[in-house]
């Protein structure tokens, strides 16, 4: 809980950071290891990182490079991922397991080197080895360089506000038990806020995340979506919510009463302290748009609370009014309405001549039962997913090195720009035949500089459902997003070319398309997944390779010395 001493300590801290924080060299230690941790009346050993969970918070300025020492306590292969952190021309550190590196095997460590560039605002780093991540999982703080600031008047406090899943049970066993079905995971038993369900679940009230706030105060809260198969919709009771960033990337000001938030997204959002002394819930709950999909449909919470000495804190917080589940008009009437800043001090470079268009299916498909496995998807089969219908499969060593070194049978270069079958994605009626992809390890290269296009186009094989697509090693805009078939004629007339959303990742409404632009200028091995992590899982996933520049500063690092070994 931040009562108001603690406030005044983060608002000294923060400060102090400012004033002395290096902005070369910082190291951090990250020992992995099992902790217990009571939730929902029950107690179970969990993955954390230092002991803590959600873990902790990194802090840098922009433009800092500082270095993070993995060591791996537990009893798991073990990879971290800088989620959003670019690291400009060193893939090697990124993170995802036999992508960039082989994990850290028990009881190995793995130093990684953290390069920022133009990030600004909130990040986050994460697991990114089977499930490890719903535990595992932690904030960045990206403040602005030294005499900067923010282009938002300065908050009294900054906080995380990290919505995560939990389950009762060892998430690595439901992970186990998910692959071995073929068919759905089960859902997970609460969503939390900063690590806890909030009063609304058994044996909760207690461990409420609490945030005691001053009347006429402003607060900025660094939000992240760490929810492994859920996006959520989030209100605060009788507070309007507006959003200055989004994915470490400012925002015009934009001024809601409800956010929605995909896994794999942040949001700098102010809460301004206006309304009558007294408590006030922060709610989420997700949002699922097929009625097909199991999902959780409880509603976590945290407590506002007006530090007033003549109003008790006993009264009973109010509820804030979310969207209905399946509301998709207001889950993309939200996410259509941020722009960035595009001012003088924050410009935007929106691609326009484009030299490399690929346009990719996103899909929930499923094989035939192989017969000596369960098979509990529908009518006996295994779920999978696709990217262009091409299910990806992880190799057996990581293809960053098998490219670099020039492994031949790792991977292939097959990914297609266009779908190989080409029908009316968005018909409700499609044959079964359909549903069925190749197995495969393809990747796309997209030669150095260039300007890119990619739109993804969601489909309605099972029914389809949205997509957050989450692109390592760049940002891309947003220009465009609609429901239905992508019509390359008739869709680019409408892009935002002006101050689109500069963002990591972007969520494909279902049975829609989303278009992304970005420069090709960061030389590596990037993975390209969905962010739902029954998804990635099933293999709705690629890779994207750029090859190196002409120029020395173009160029791949080289690999440290220190690379986990397969």
């Amino acid at each position: 809980m931040l009562g108001k001493n603690s406030l005044m300590l983060h608002v000294l801290w923060a400060l102090l950071f400012f004033i002395t924080h290096s902005l070369a060299g910082s190291n951090y230690d990250f020992r992995v290891r099992e902790a217990s941790y009571t939730r929902l009346c029950s107690t179970k050993k969990i993955l954390t990182v230092n002991g803590q969970f959600p873990g902790p918070t990194i802090q840098v300025r922009k433009g800092e490079t500082i270095f993070v020492t993995v060591y791996n306590k537990g009893r798991y292969n073990i990879t971290i991922h800088w989620h959003g952190v670019k690291q400009p021309r060193n893939p090697w550190s990124d993170g995802p397991e036999y992508i960039t590196q082989c994990p850290i095997k028990p009881g190995g460590e793995f130093k990684q080197k953290l390069i920022f560039s133009m990030e600004e605002g909130t990040l986050w780093w994460h697991a990114h080895s089977n499930w490890s991540r719903a535990t595992v999982h932690g904030a960045i703080f990206i403040y602005p360089n030294h005499g900067n600031h923010y282009p938002f008047p300065l908050p009294v406090a900054e906080v995380p506000i990290i919505l995560g899943e939990w389950w009762k049970r060892d998430v690595m066993e439901v992970f186990k038990d998910f692959v071995r079905s073929g068919g759905n995971p089960n859902v997970s038993d609460a969503f939390t806020i900063n690590g806890q369900p909030g009063d609304l679940y058994p044996c909760s009230s207690s461990g409420t995340f609490k945030l005691e706030v001053e009347t006429g105060k402003t607060y900025l809260l660094r939000m992240i979506n760490a929810a492994m198969n859920e996006i959520l919709f989030v209100a605060v009771a009788s507070h309007t919510l507006t959003v200055v960033g989004g994915d470490a990337s400012y925002t015009k000001p934009y001024t809601s009463d409800h956010i929605a938030i995909s896994p794999g997204q942040t949001l700098d959002v102010l809460l301004h302290a206006n309304q009558v002394p007294g408590q006030y819930y922060m709610a989420a709950r997700a949002y699922s748009s097929n009625p097909l999909i199991d999902f959780n449909n409880s509603t976590t919470t945290a407590i506002i609370q007006y530090n007033e000495p003549h109003h008790p804190s006993s009264t009973t917080p109010i509820l804030p009014g979310l969207p209905d589940f399946n509301d998709t008009d207001a889950a993309f009437a939200f996410l259509g309405s941020l722009r960035s800043l595009a001012n003088k001090e924050h410009p935007v470079n929106v691609p326009t001549d484009i030299d490399a268009h690929i346009l990719t299916t996103v899909s929930i498909n499923t094989f035939p039962c192989p017969g000596n496995r369960p098979c509990e998807g529908p009518n006996d089969t295994v779920l999978a997913a696709s990217m262009s219908n091409i299910s990806f499969q992880l190799p057996p060593i990581d293809i960053l090195e098998a490219y670099y070194y020039h492994i031949k049978g790792v991977f292939g270069y097959d990914f297609p720009s266009y779908p190989p079958l080409i029908f009316n994605f968005t018909d409700p009626f499609l044959p079964l035949v359909l549903q069925i992809p190749r197995r495969g390890t393809e990747a796309k290269v997209i030669p150095f500089n260039s300007r890119v296009e990619i739109v993804f186009q969601g489909t309605s094989l099972l029914g389809g459902i949205d997509h957050p697509m989450h692109l390592h090693g760049f940002s891309f805009y947003i220009v465009g997003r609609g429901f239905g078939n992508f019509d390359k004629h008739k869709d680019p007339l409408n892009y935002n070319l002006v101050d689109p959303p500069f963002r990591n990742t972007v969520t494909v409404p279902i049975n829609g398309w989303a278009a992304v632009r970005f420069i090709a200028r960061n030389p590596g091995v990037w993975f390209l997944h969905c962010h739902l992590d029954r998804h990635l899982t099933w293999g709705m996933d690629t890779v994207i390779i750029v090859p190196n520049g002409k120029n020395s500063n173009e160029r791949m690092l080289p690999p440290p010395p220190n690379m986990p070994p397969c």
